[in-house]
Formats: C-alpha cells, sequence, structure tokens
C-alpha cells in the first residue's frame, strides 16, 4: 500500500513537472494574441494583459563602424550583452529599423531577446526613404519591388513569439511636408506648392494602405503601424490610409510633446507609439557632455507619454514609445568619412529650441547626433569583444521609473 501511493505521488510529481515545462515553452514559442482595446481609454494587450511599451529603439553598431554594418551576424553576440542590461532598466521591447540580410541571424537575435530577457520586438521598414536616388512613391517599379520587400518581411517573422507590431515608414512623409528626400512626377510639377504637398500625401498615404491590407491578408496577428514625422498631413492619412492600426510618431519637441497626442486624436483618431523620442548628452553651449540634462528631458517626456495612456490624465490613446536610442552611434556625425567613426563627434548638426539647456549656443546648432545613447560605447573592447558599455544618469533614472512596482 505504501509502495503503491509513492507511486501515485511520483505520478503527480511527473504530471505537475511536464504541465510546467509544456506552459514554459509554449509561451516561449506560440504567437501571442495581440488586440488594441478601445474600452477604457486605448490599450495594447498581449494575451489580454495590458502591455505598456517600455522601449528603446537599437542598433548596436560598435565604433568604427556605420549603419552597414551586420550586427545581427556579430560573433561578439551584442545583444546577449545589452538584453541583460535593457531587461535591468525595465525595457520590454526594441524597435529594429530594418531585418537584416540573413533570416537566421534575425531569428536567432530575437530568439535571445525574447526567450532570454522576454524583450518583444517592433519590426519595420524604411520603405527605401533613404535610398539615393530617393524613393518616388509615384513609380510602380520601386513600389512593387519595396512590396515584396515587406511581405517577405512579415512571411519570414509572422510567426515568431517575439513580434509586438510591423512599421512601415519612418519619416517618409517628411519628403512631401519637409521635402526632405523629394520626389516628383510631372503631373505633380504643375501643381503650385500646397496642391503638390496633398497630392503626394494622398499617392503615398494610399500605397501605405494598399501594403497594410496585404499584410493582413498573411498576418492579421500582428498591428501595422503607420510610421510618421509629426502631424502635418495626418488627415490625409485618415482617408487614404484607413487601415493602418495605430500611428508610430517621431517628434522631438523638448521636454514635453505638448498637444501632440490630442493632434492625433483629431486628425486620424488611431492610437500612438511614440518610436522615436528623445534628447542628446552633449551640451553644445557648454562644450561638454551633459547627462544631467537628457536624463531630466527623458524622464518629463516619458511622463508624457504615460500620463497620455490613462484617459483620467491625458488623452488616453498612448500606447508607450521606443526612446532613440539605446547606445551612442559614433559615425552619424561624418557619414561618408570612415576615418572619423573611431572618435566621437562633438560638433552639432542641427537646432531645435525646445532643447532649451544649449539653444543659446551662438551658431544655432545644439543637436548633436553621436550622443542620444542612453548607453555610452567605450573604444576599448570588453565582454566577448565588444566595446565596453557604461549607462549614463538616463538609464538610471529611466529604470527608476520602468522597474517601480505599481
Amino acid at each position: 500500500m505504501k509502495n503503491k501511493k509513492v507511486v501515485v505521488i511520483a505520478v503527480l510529481a511527473l504530471v505537475f513537472l511536464a504541465a510546467f515545462l509544456y506552459d514554459r515553452i509554449s509561451k516561449n514559442t506560440r504567437v501571442p494574441v495581440i488586440t488594441i482595446n478601445k474600452e477604457n481609454g486605448t490599450n495594447l494587450l498581449v494575451d489580454g494583459k495590458r502591455y505598456l511599451i517600455k522601449g528603446v529603439c537599437y542598433m548596436p553598431i560598435p565604433v568604427g563602424k556605420d549603419y552597414e554594418y551586420n550586427f545581427w551576424g556579430d560573433s561578439g553576440k551584442p545583444w546577449l550583452l545589452d538584453g541583460k542590461l535593457m531587461k535591468e532598466m525595465g525595457v520590454n521591447t526594441v524597435r529594429f529599423y530594418r531585418p537584416g540580410k540573413n533570416p537566421a541571424e534575425v531569428r536567432k537575435v530575437m530568439d535571445d531577446l525574447y526567450k532570454k530577457f522576454g524583450i518583444r520586438v517592433l519590426m519595420g521598414h524604411y520603405l527605401g526613404f533613404w535610398d539615393w536616388p530617393p524613393p518616388n512613391y509615384a513609380d510602380t517599379v520601386f513600389n512593387e519591388k519595396v512590396r515584396g520587400e515587406i511581405l517577405e518581411m512579415v512571411n519570414l517573422y509572422k510567426d515568431h513569439p517575439a513580434v509586438l507590431m510591423w512599421i512601415l515608414g519612418n519619416e517618409n512623409n517628411y519628403s512631401f511636408d519637409r521635402n526632405v528626400q523629394r520626389w516628383t512626377t510631372d503631373e505633380l510639377d504643375k501643381l503650385d506648392p500646397e496642391d503638390q504637398r496633398k497630392e503626394k500625401a494622398k499617392i503615398y498615404y494610399s500605397y501605405i494602405n494598399s501594403l497594410a491590407k496585404e499584410i493582413k491578408k498573411i498576418d492579421p496577428k500582428h498591428p501595422v503601424v503607420l510610421g510618421v514625422g509629426e502631424v502635418n498631413s495626418l488627415e490625409i492619412a485618415k482617408e487614404y490610409a484607413p487601415d493602418i492600426d495605430v500611428v508610430g510618431m517621431i517628434a522631438y519637441r523638448g521636454p514635453g510633446f505638448g498637444n501632440l497626442f490630442r493632434q492625433v486624436q483629431q486628425k486620424i483618431d488611431k492610437p500612438v507609439v511614440m518610436i522615436e523620442w528623445g534628447a542628446d548628452s552633449y551640451n553644445a553651449f557648454r562644450k561638454e557632455p551633459d547627462d544631467e540634462s537628457q536624463a531630466e528631458f527623458l524622464k518629463l517626456q516619458w511622463q508624457d507619454i504615460e500620463r497620455n495612456a490613462d484617459p483620467k490624465s491625458g488623452v488616453g490613446n498612448s500606447l508607450g514609445g521606443t526612446l532613440f536610442e539605446y547606445s551612442d552611434e559614433w559615425w552619424k556625425g561624418n557619414e561618408n568619412l570612415p576615418n572619423t567613426w573611431h572618435i566621437q563627434d562633438t560638433a552639432a548638426h542641427w537646432y531645435n529650441a525646445s532643447y532649451h539647456y544649449d539653444a543659446d549656443v551662438k551658431n544655432r546648432l545644439n543637436m548633436n547626433e553621436e550622443w542620444w545613447g542612453v548607453v555610452k560605447f567605450s573604444p576599448k573592447k570588453g565582454e566577448g569583444g565588444n566595446n565596453e558599455r557604461t549607462p549614463k544618469l538616463s538609464y538610471s533614472v529611466l529604470k527608476s521609473i520602468w522597474t517601480k512596482k505599481p
């Protein structure tokens, strides 16, 4: 009788262990249910639980390399080092601007970030915006080429459990809202500037909508995000891109975002994820690093994002955001001069008066492209042959907010 009891207990223990292991394995391999709920404000839900995106734009370019570097295949596996730091910081999401060229390498990075650190992925595609010559969204041949790349990306990674949402574009609307990477046709050139801007917006957002519809045919499980810079033409996107689910907003308005969340609600009435926001850590006025100002700005920016996630304190349409960026990039100041990529450039490259801590600089250039990370790199090599990482004050400030228990 005693032996029978031992056997029963052992069997039950094995059953419970098998159930536990199955639960752990299935959570790491199955595609979660991702939905957007609008019952009490707007919330992103992952398997029915509210998910506020606390993220970073992630592109760990080592010192001496530029954006073409294939970090996905780096033998030092920098994402393991960074994943640990991100998890400690409270990061739950990374934004990738584009996938790597080798699907096996991309899956390995996503596997490690998700399974080891619980970090999900916003996967994006530039839609060729920074190509040269500039992309022409009135060109059918170009559009079909990009369409093929996007559908391939979706087919390759739609069943990966780390994928949260797809992001289409970045600041591509600047090609008509600000004439950056300008494109046109003979017919468009006959219009006055404002009518030309509106017609281009219609062409571009119609193209985005066609992509969103095709994505949903092959992957109805993940929301589609429209990546835009600022709010200028969102009322046109509302009419011509109704099938997008979320506005992915890029905005640099200083320590807060003013009425941005209200503007998005009024112009297009879609939920907002801030896919780029932040502050640099170099003071162009004092000509020295300024971790304190960066940390204060990031704290205030995040508080604005979080406040607008709650309809009781704000608009209620914020889903969180991915700050720009995780780590400094030493190539951006002189992208065509590789011999300069081993030195962190202190020259500013554009001006934004909203960043008041160094807005009084005489030459009206105060935004330092190589200093936006919350983690700084050193040319010295450390673990795995990777550049040594040192978290800045801003890392610690956000960590204190993002890891604080409710």
